[in-house]
This record gives structure tokens, C-alpha cells and sequence, in this order.
């Protein structure tokens, strides 16, 4: 999954939010977990990916400028998705009273340090091309003025400004925003689409972005998003991760009954003469 696809869902998160926050039911932990796990996993590799940039002696090839933005387009972008999602999951704590939003919390940390890094590098110039430094920086204004906007369509009824990168803007936003208007969340897509669509490096933690996906959608039903596309990609995902889990499961339960069946009460049906059949 591309960096512009965690933007995109990042989008329809807000719109679909509200209906989580306002939601009883308990958030699945495996899937607050899955996110973590493939969050933190990326922060790692951002980590190492700067540093080897930052101790290169002598300047970089071509090549490696060019990964070097693609690494810096991936962590400036990454940051609406983990600024709207935070936001969604403590709001779904102010109404149910667990905490789901402390790892959520956690990954923008992690976020926040990594964009401050990689704002650094470009700071001391010499890791991408003089006119790739100024798209950057017109890149990160673009995210976090689309992270305020996004935010601010959840702050209708929460407080949440905090997750926007400007609380002010983030407020003023909020009050502009209608929930009934569904020509007007067409525009935000198409303008949305629009705006990050010099997006064309390979993100290059395509593999993480799709669990960080899919953890986030499996939240949501699936009539709420479209049936073709990159979000049916990711409901694959969340389905062959629940196909996973089952199997673990049925593993399980073969062993218990294994072990603690009787010798010789099923003639037959011995431990070398089981299949087990993966689903």
C-alpha cells in the first residue's frame, strides 16, 4: 500500500468515525495490537533507514536520493492517518471509558519524532536534491493542513483539537463541518486525491502500510466502504488475518484433545493418522 492510500483512509476514517466513537461495543484488542505491532515496526525502520542516510559520508547517488524522498514522502504523509485515528479511538474512550487511545497515543509519538528527523535532514540538505527539499516542505504543510481539517471534522462533538497539528485550525474547521452534506465530502475526496497526487515514489514500507491498513479498517463494517479498489485489498488482508487466527485456534484444539484423549477409545484416529485441513 501506497503512502496516498494511508491518506485516503485516513479520509474516510473521519467519515466514518463518528459511528465508532459513538459505539458501546468494546474495540478489538488483536486489532489495536496489529496496529501497534506494524506501527512501531515501521518507526524501526525509519529509524535505521535515517541514520544511514544521515551517516553517509561524501554526497548521494541519484539512486539514493531518490529513495531517500520516497522515505521522507512516506513518514510526512503517514502522520494524517495516525493524527485522525488517535483522535477517533480517545474519543471512543471519552464515551466508553477504556483506553484504547494510549496506543494509538504511542504511534503518533513515535510519528512525531520520526517527522522531526526527517525534518532534520532536510535542514542540513545534501540527502535530496535541492528542488526535492522544497517539495517536501510544501508536502508537509499540504499533510498537516489536511491532518487540522480532518481532525476538525471530528471535533464536532469531542474535543480532539489536540491531534490536529494546529489547534486553532483545527477548531475553526469543526465549526464549518456538516455531516449531512455528502456532496461536500465528494469535493473533500476528489480535492484530497487531488492534492497528494505527486505521490509517485513506491512507498518503501508498502508491506507495514497495508497492516497499519487493514488494522485500522477491520474496525468498521464492511458496507461502509467500497467493494473494489484499495479498500477491498485491505478487507483481503483483515480476512486472511482472521484465517490465521482460526487456524492457531483449531491447531490448539486438536492438540487438547490429542493430549488428553484416551489411548485406543477411537481405533483409527491417532495423532499420525489426523489431517488437518488448513481453511
Amino acid at each position: 500500500m501506497q503512502a496516498r492510500d494511508l491518506v485516503e483512509l485516513a479520509a474516510l476514517t473521519t467519515m466514518h468515525g463518528p459511528l465508532l466513537i459513538q459505539s458501546e461495543t468494546p474495540l478489538s484488542q488483536p486489532g489495536l495490537e496489529r496496529y501497534w505491532s506494524a506501527s512501531k515496526c515501521r518507526l524501526e525502520r525509519w529509524g535505521r533507514a535515517i541514520r544511514r542516510a544521515s551517516d553517509l559520508v561524501g554526497p548521494p547517488s541519484p539512486r539514493q536520493r531518490r529513495l531517500n524522498c520516497a522515505l521522507l514522502e512516506e513518514i510526512l504523509t503517514g502522520e494524517v492517518l495516525a493524527r485522525v485515528w488517535t483522535a477517533v479511538l480517545v474519543a471512543h474512550d471519552l464515551h466508553t471509558g477504556s483506553d484504547s487511545g494510549s496506543i494509538a497515543r504511542s504511534v503518533l509519538d513515535g510519528q512525531l519524532e520520526a517527522r522531526n528527523r526527517a525534518m532534520a535532514m532536510l535542514v542540513h540538505g545534501g540527502v535530496v536534491c535541492g528542488q526535492h527539499a522544497i517539495y517536501l516542505n510544501r508536502l508537509r504543510r499540504r499533510a498537516e493542513s489536511w491532518s487540522d481539517l480532518l481532525v476538525g471534522n471530528l471535533n464536532t462533538r469531542d474535543d480532539v483539537s489536540e491531534f490536529g497539528s494546529d489547534v486553532e485550525r483545527t477548531r475553526n474547521y469543526a465549526i464549518d463541518y456538516d455531516p449531512t452534506d455528502q456532496q461536500g465530502w465528494l469535493l473533500l475526496m476528489a480535492s484530497l486525491r487531488a492534492s497528494f497526487s505527486t505521490l509517485e515514489l513506491p512507498s518503501p514500507n508498502a508491506d507495514l502500510n497495508s497492516e497499519i491498513g487493514a488494522s485500522v479498517i477491520s474496525f468498521f463494517e464492511p458496507q461502509l466502504f467500497d467493494s473494489t479498489g484499495l479498500l477491498r485489498s485491505l478487507w483481503m488482508s483483515r480476512l486472511q488475518q482472521t484465517t490465521d487466527e482460526t487456524q492457531g485456534l483449531l491447531e490448539a484444539l486438536f492438540d487438547v484433545e490429542n493430549t488428553s484423549r484416551p489411548s485406543g477409545l477411537f481405533p483409527g484416529l491417532g495423532e499420525g493418522n489426523v489431517t488437518r485441513r488448513r481453511f
